[in-house]
């Protein structure tokens, strides 16, 4: 009986020291949870994070301005982030590196109500856009506007705030900016206002990854993040395999809120835009991001790759 007892209690023991040996990894996202975030939440529930060994706290901001913000002064380890974001911010003095992808290509998109009055983008001539953040949008908008043979005074902007859809089914504005082609759609869907969106990197803006991850340039946690990404590419590779049983899992994280009919249907439309290999890095799609921004003004110079995103093996 003593040394059934003393194993029992080494096992305990040998246990509790694996629990208490698991690297906290501390995560923002850019927003509420969505689909957009579905390897990250499968990763968390179906314990592929805990199986490298990490704890991994998922945090959504009160302000979706500040989780690079907070990445940059060494408050969290990673944050989800936008591409064309990451490189203003880094242009900006932020210390800040890519170090993963979520979403392999844009969500972005211009989206108009399909009732016949806007049936391509040249049909935008003294129209109203409502849009919610300018910059990097507003080169978005003046590159497709340019691409079907207007410009940007042949609009009529408007800040719309983050009232977009309903800007839109108002006739507040005759088209929108800044909706997610997962989302916006959808909602619009839902409300019985049949819609469809022009997508920028078919009208002359280059391809780019709309959801990353990025840690801190200078005080990296290559190995820790080297764990997470492996377990987020068990994850995707999961998701796509059992899509079914991923959205179980996902709906476990936040039952009341995530089962909605909304989140359903982007969960559909969300899955062949997640990133199949999120560690890889498409040099050429951010250098070319990069002349981008800086023909619009948006940066001053083009700064080489290694300032701002690598590729953790």
């Amino acid at each position: 009986m003593k040394k059934m007892t003393a194993l029992l209690s080494t096992g305990l023991l040998l246990f509790s020291t694996h629990a208490l040996s698991k690297e906290k990894v501390t995560l923002l996202l850019d927003w509420f949870v969505n689909p957009d975030h579905a390897p990250l939440i499968v990763a968390q529930q179906k314990g592929f994070f805990a199986q490298q060994d990490l704890e991994v706290e998922i945090i959504e901001p009160a302000d979706p301005s500040m989780p690079p913000k907070l990445v940059a002064a060494g408050k969290a380890d990673l944050a989800v982030d936008y591409q064309p974001q990451l490189q203003l911010a880094v242009a900006n003095g932020l210390p800040l590196v890519r170090v993963g992808t979520l979403v392999s290509t844009p969500l972005n998109s211009i989206t108009v109500l399909d009732n016949g009055k806007i049936n391509s983008l040249a049909d935008l001539k003294g129209k109203k856009v409502g849009y919610s953040v300018s910059g990097f949008e507003d080169a978005l908008l003046n590159t497709m506007l340019r691409h079907a043979g207007l410009s940007a005074k042949d609009v009529e902007k408007i800040n719309v705030n983050w009232s977009l859809s309903p800007s839109l089914i108002s006739g507040k504005v005759d088209a929108i900016i800044g909706g997610f082609r997962n989302f916006e759609l959808n909602q619009l869907k839902l409300e019985k206002q049949p819609s469809k969106a022009f997508y920028p990197e078919e009208h002359g803006v280059p391809l780019y990854d709309e959801l990353i991850l990025v840690a801190h340039k200078d005080n990296m946690p290559k190995a820790k993040i080297d764990k997470f990404l492996t377990a987020l590419e068990q994850a995707t590779t999961y998701t796509l395999n059992h899509p079914e049983q991923a959205w179980q899992d996902y709906l476990s994280y936040k039952p009341k809120e995530l089962d909605t009919e909304l989140n359903r249907l982007a969960w559909k439309d969300t899955l062949p835009r997640l990133a199949l290999r999120p560690r890889a890095l498409d040099s050429v799609r951010y250098e070319k991001m990069a002349a981008f921004l800086k023909q619009h003004q948006l940066t001053d110079k083009v700064l080489p790759l290694s300032d701002y995103a690598v590729e953790i093996k």
